[in-house]
């Protein structure tokens, strides 16, 4: 089984990297790990020095980009609210008016066709059984 061995050399260099960095020695134990081989009997203990080699690590803090600048919009007077929701109001009003003429010229050009069909016959859409 390599791969046990590989991997408590990687925490114990972890754990030596930990206490370089931190500057405490004692604080850190490495996990406990339930290892029993077929051929330990029971109530053993196996220790397995391991020499570990650090490197030095220089770290970069990475770079910062820089932000374009936040437009924030001034803040709202109350005469500009007010104006605003006049404006609105007074759009409103247009549209609301616009759909009413339109409303009237439907109508009006509806009873225009269907008095002329009244007055003269061959205007009349041809009767449905």
């Amino acid at each position: 089984m390599k791969w046990i061995s590989e991997r408590d050399a990687l925490i114990a260099q972890t754990m030596a990297f930990v206490q370089s960095v931190t500057g405490k020695k004692g604080d850190v134990h490495p996990p406990e790990r339930p290892t029993a081989a077929p051929d330990v009997p029971v109530g053993t203990v196996t220790v397995e020095t391991v020499a570990v080699e650090t490197l030095p690590v220089e770290i970069k803090p990475p770079p910062v980009p820089l932000a374009p600048p936040v437009m924030i919009p001034p803040a709202r007077t109350s005469g500009d609210f007010r104006s605003e929701m006049q404006a609105r109001i007074a759009n409103f009003r247009k549209h609301q008016e616009r759909f009413e003429r339109e409303r009237e010229e439907y109508c009006a050009a509806t009873l225009t066709r269907l008095r002329a069909a009244i007055r003269d016959p061959s205007l009349r859409p041809p009767a449905e059984n």
